[in-house]
């Protein structure tokens, strides 16, 4: 690894290698292979059963076909290059590949983070206050809302992509993760251009800090009106469309959380390596399943489509009557 003076002379970044040897390379290119499979099943099946089932067109599952399309891309982003450097032998990427692998996980991460607090909203006002969740949740808002997610993502991956990038890098071109992310090219730059970045991190910090805040308080208030319901059936209706996004939130931040602020003294590269599959490649995967598990309405959904997928139209009746 030879020094550099700036990042114009850098044409290509040298990832982190998940094994040295090639059959476990290769298992993990199966691996991947599998995990990545079953991530686009599970979140094209919840993208295909909202967008045809009529009684699924209502807030909460709208938001949720966002975070499946936000998962979609967040898997795609990673994975693919991964498994095709397993597969090749390789440990290179290119730097104009880098840099768009760099926006497009900062921007589907952090419009994945407001479209959870938005659900958070979504739950709270059609629990705490039904009266008001037409007006308060109607096309228009959820669109509106769906919309300053994925923008402001795109607005802060985009200062937070340009802001790192244009950081003289001097450290060589060595990056100890699977895949390109800010905090490994903060990490190669030159340390006296590490306060330029500083104002981007905390804008992050406090906005991330903000979104936890107000989940938190949401939740506060769904689970102080739920346990005061009188009839148990309401509670674990309530309880069967919260948990699931309760689980998934602290999955989401507890996981990102650690990866980006876990002191430096237990950092190690398969560390880094482990905690990076388990906020960028877990929970895509598990979100599908998080999210039909306790739901009926969504699982009879699904069941419709695959039912259509692999059943002839002629035997469709017959398969909902058994």
């Amino acid at each position: 690894m030879h020094q550099m003076s700036n990042s114009s002379s850098i044409t290509k970044f040298l990832l982190l290698p998940f094994a040295d040897t090639r059959e476990l390379q290769l298992l993990h290119f199966a691996l991947f292979l599998g995990i990545y499979l079953a991530a686009l099943l599970g979140n094209g099946l919840i993208l295909t059963a909202v967008a045809c089932d009529h009684h699924l067109h209502t807030p909460m599952y709208f938001f949720l076909l966002n975070l499946a399309l936000l998962d979609l891309g967040c898997i795609s982003t990673t994975v693919p290059k991964a498994m095709a450097n397993s597969l090749w032998d390789t440990r290179a990427i290119s730097y104009l590949a880098c840099v768009s692998q760099v926006f497009l996980f900062s921007f589907l991460i952090s419009a994945e983070y407001f479209i959870l607090t938005i659900m958070a909203y979504d739950r709270y006002i059609a629990i705490c206050k039904p009266l008001h969740y037409g007006t308060l949740l109607s096309s228009r808002a959820c669109a509106q809302m769906a919309a300053a997610a994925w923008g402001s993502g795109a607005l802060y991956a985009l200062l937070h992509t340009a802001n790192s990038f244009s950081l003289p890098l001097c450290r060589g071109n060595t990056l100890d993760q699977f895949f390109c992310e800010i905090p490994q090219i903060l990490k190669i730059s030159c340390s006296h251009s590490y306060l330029r970045s500083f104002w981007v991190l905390v804008v992050g910090v406090w906005l991330a800090f903000g979104c936890f805040v107000f989940i938190l308080f949401s939740y506060v208030q769904i689970f102080r009106v739920v346990l005061r319901m009188p009839s148990e059936q309401g509670q674990h209706k309530a309880f069967s469309t919260c948990l699931p996004h309760l689980f998934v939130v602290s999955l989401f931040i507890s996981t990102c959380f650690f990866a980006y602020l876990k002191p430096p003294s237990i950092s190690s590269p398969f560390l880094n390596l482990v905690m990076a599959v388990l906020y960028s490649v877990m929970p895509p995967t598990l979100n599908p399943l998080i999210y039909s598990m306790r739901n009926k309405e969504l699982k009879w959904a699904i069941r419709k489509v695959t039912s259509w997928m692999f059943l002839n139209s002629d035997k469709f009746p017959l398969f909902f009557q058994n």
